[in-house]
């Protein structure tokens, strides 16, 4: 596995984007057909608006409902040998060959009805694990005040990494010592929430350092080698990142992405952006519109210009996207 593949769900219906649902939908139909091995072509939808995405499913280009996950996912598989692949060309032919494949945010007492809807995993907030009667993965949202903790065998733990205010960032050493004890322990999480980037940048509307997302791919694969994870977490050298990404080792990358199971982005274009920028993946063939371009998932050598760690490449993800209420979440 690449150190990048799989690594960015499609959080398009949270903030700052916060796509109306029918456009979401869109969108990552159009990334499916793109098919760019960098996105987990998985939706993320809160449980309380399964209803409302089954209504627009059809015109977006899915089938109204599938299979639940199948074995593989089951088995905790992130991603399915080939099922990328196969939905890009399904995609590139006007075919939809699978149902839409979901990340469920339970916003809800309990999982709703399903109606044959595909959810492979259940992102749970709380800080415990709760009792479900569907074959998905489940991830527990903590934070680093909340260390130790060690969820139930095949549960997962879930990160926020940013928010709407400077206190919803953890600080490096926090987000360190969150990954260390999951490498030490073997737990695979999720991350969610300021990661529009893959340098670590400032943000002068917070008054706050962003986390980049390539410092956190990096400082997972420093802790899966037993190395200390802040030295990476808080660099904004950002050839020096790009070195020690063309440098890990094909072990460390399977390994840190066993534990980095992949991070939800409400852009899923800037995230492709940044890594063809930085050099790190092969440069799409041709733009692809709505959504996202096709692009190679190996390492590429040094980039082909400098890029501009904190600036975001899709309009989407603009500091001036809009005004968010205190009960938006951040993606």
């Amino acid at each position: 596995m690449s150190l990048f593949e799989a690594l960015v769900d499609d959080a398009g219906l949270f903030p700052p984007t916060a796509l109306p649902m029918a456009d979401a939908l869109r969108r990552h139909r159009a990334d499916l057909a793109a098919g760019s091995p960098v996105l987990t072509h998985r939706f993320l939808c809160p449980a309380s608006r399964l209803a409302e995405l089954r209504a627009h499913l059809e015109e977006a280009g899915f089938p109204g409902a599938g299979p639940l996950a199948d074995d593989a996912d089951r088995a905790g598989r992130t991603e399915p040998a080939g099922r990328t692949e196969r939905a890009g060309e399904a995609g590139r032919a006007g075919q939809a060959a699978e149902p839409i494949r979901l990340g469920l945010i339970l916003d809800t007492p309990e999982v709703p009805p399903l109606d044959g809807l595909t959810v492979e995993l259940v992102e749970v907030p709380g800080g415990r694990a709760v009792a479900l009667d569907i074959p998905a993965r489940q991830f527990v949202e903590v934070t680093a005040a909340q260390l130790p903790i060690d969820p139930p065998p095949g549960v997962g733990l879930k990160i926020r990494c940013g928010g709407l205010t400077a206190a919803a960032f953890p600080t490096p050493r926090e987000l360190g010592a969150f990954i260390t004890h999951c490498a030490e322990r073997g737990i695979p999480f999720k991350a969610t929430a300021g990661l529009h980037n893959a340098v670590r940048h400032f943000h002068p509307g917070l008054g706050t350092d962003r986390h980049g997302f390539l410092n956190l791919v990096l400082g997972v694969c420093a802790a899966v080698e037993g190395r200390d994870p802040v030295p990476v977490l808080t660099t904004t050298d950002v050839g020096e990142l790009v070195r020690l990404a063309q440098a890990v080792p094909d072990g460390t990358a399977e390994r840190a992405r066993r534990l980095l199971v992949s991070y939800g982005s409400c852009s899923t274009s800037t995230p492709i952006d940044d890594l063809t920028a930085l050099g790190l993946i092969g440069a799409p063939p041709a733009a692809a519109g709505y959504g996202t371009g096709a692009t190679g998932g190996r390492t590429a050598g040094a980039a082909a210009g400098p890029a501009t760690a904190g600036a975001a490449t899709d309009p989407a993800t603009r500091e001036d996207a809009g005004p968010m209420t205190k009960k938006e979440e951040e993606a």
